[in-house]
């Protein structure tokens, strides 16, 4: 009995003190919880109201008014926002993230596109974002929108995506406008110097219209294309509109951009190589013809539940790195198939056995011409590389081009091969480069850095 009633007392106390330490953990959650929100604005916990708002901690709730956000080259300075976006602290650096937490970027389309996109924008820290649709969430949509639930259906989409927004990354500014995208809307939406738009318009009017608008206002645009009736994401480009291929609406942009305002080139689109496995389909909405101008009737079409979202993944990607000031190489879009990689390395051996009586200069084999061609020139001559001759130098065969060394004094190495007409070629070959560097810097600054990059690429 005496032994029993130990184990009692033993039990007692035991469960006493745990007791007393969880009281006391929970205290010291609660402050830790104050603490880590002290830097934001006013929220609720369990009913009293905090200068906190950690939105991943259970309890936490954001207040309504969040528009105003912070500023953003204070964002990074918050612990919370910090941790949020360490992984892409890791990648830029803190100097380049911060570039990304300070941009301000229009997204116009708010669908299966445009909702990715603003979707990881937002989460890579973009410190403020407009986002612009007319129309409202529905029950077809959801099998590609980036965050709609059963619940959104119905209302506005662009008051969709704040809201869940708010809930991701409520420090970022958001302003939902409700708006169809015309020339009475224009300032409303471009005014305020954004670092970017984002065109994830289907209506070619209204495509065409926002892209003159934004080349005419000097604001840095890139432009979706048709993701509908595609299925291979390999097949994803990001390229000058010049260049893109196979894509009806597209080519119907880059028509009208030339007819009717003089626009050649020098805008960026995500479009895919591949051919629409399916035609169009004719609209068939529940919402009234008000509230759905019939112009846009046409434009609806069988949407890829995943291509879509990949085409908005890929303009965050393009985007983010273009704010941050990290360099990529696209993947160039080259009309030329194995053969002519042949063709040109054969051509490249013929030439140096008749320029230098030997071949035994040439350090390249098919693989890396190849590279030199695609990568590096992109299927253009070299004297056409700026943004205004994009798409003049597709050559869908390789009768007028050949490689030749930049540099004679040194062998026909991935690093010292260029791309060039034939009759540029033998002008290249009359000159020295002191001469073409004295009287061409701009185009020999832009070869020399070009084949620095293949040094780099090569470990050379």
């Amino acid at each position: 009995m005496e032994e029993r009633l130990k184990w009692m007392a033993l039990v007692g106390g035991g469960a006493l003190l745990g007791s007393v330490s969880t009281l006391f953990l929970l205290k010291l959650l609660r402050r830790k919880l104050e603490s880590q929100c002290s830097s934001v604005k006013a929220i609720e916990f369990d009913g009293k109201e905090f200068k906190a708002a950690p939105p991943t901690i259970k309890n936490c709730k954001v207040a309504e008014d969040r528009d105003g956000g912070m500023d953003g080259q204070d964002l990074l300075k918050d612990e919370i926002v910090s941790e949020q976006l360490t992984r892409n602290i890791q990648f830029f650096g803190v100097e380049f993230q911060q570039k990304v937490t300070a941009s301000y970027v229009v997204i116009i389309g708010l669908g299966g596109v445009g909702s990715h996109a603003a979707s990881m924008l937002l989460r890579s820290g973009v410190g403020r974002l407009l986002l612009v649709d007319f129309d409202q969430v529905s029950l077809s949509s959801l099998n590609r929108h980036a965050v709609a639930t059963r619940e959104d259906v119905g209302i506005p989409k662009a008051q969709c995506l704040k809201k869940h927004f708010s809930a991701i990354f409520p420090e970022c500014q958001i302003d939902a406008r409700v708006l169809l995208y015309d020339a009475s809307s224009e300032e409303d939406i471009l005014s305020g110097h954004p670092d970017f738009v984002l065109d994830c318009i289907d209506n070619i009017d209204t495509k065409v219209a926002l892209l003159a608008a934004c080349v005419r206002r000097g604001l840095k645009v890139l432009s979706a294309t048709g993701a509908g009736a595609r299925a291979d994401p390999t097949r994803i480009r990001v390229a000058d509109l010049r260049e893109s291929t196979n894509d009806p609406l597209s080519r119907s942009v880059r028509h009208r951009l030339r007819k009717d305002y003089g626009i050649e080139g020098g805008i960026p689109v995500v479009f895919s190589l591949e051919k629409p496995k399916v035609k169009l389909l004719p609209f068939k909405g529940s919402i009234r013809e008000e509230e759905n101008p019939s112009d846009y009737q046409g434009s609806h079409h069988t949407s890829s539940w995943n291509h879509s979202c990949n085409f908005g993944q890929i303009m965050a990607s393009y985007v983010v790195t273009q704010l941050a000031g990290f360099q990529v190489h696209t993947e160039p879009v080259v009309n030329l198939d194995t053969d002519h990689y042949h063709i040109l390395h054969q051509r490249l051996i013929e030439h140096e056995e008749l320029l230098y009586g030997t071949a035994m200069q040439v350090q390249v084999d098919v693989a890396e011409v190849m590279y030199i061609v695609k990568d590096l020139w992109r299927g253009r001559s070299a004297r056409e590389q700026s943004i205004e001759h994009a798409g003049r130098g597709m050559w869908r065969s390789v009768n007028e081009l050949m490689l030749v060394r930049w540099d004679q004094r040194k062998p026909a190495s991935v690093s010292n091969l260029i791309l060039l007409k034939f009759k540029e070629a033998d002008e290249h070959e009359s000159r020295t480069l002191d001469d073409i560097k004295e009287k061409e810097p701009e185009y020999f600054n832009r070869v020399t850095s070009v084949l620095k990059r293949a040094e780099l690429d090569f470990g050379l």
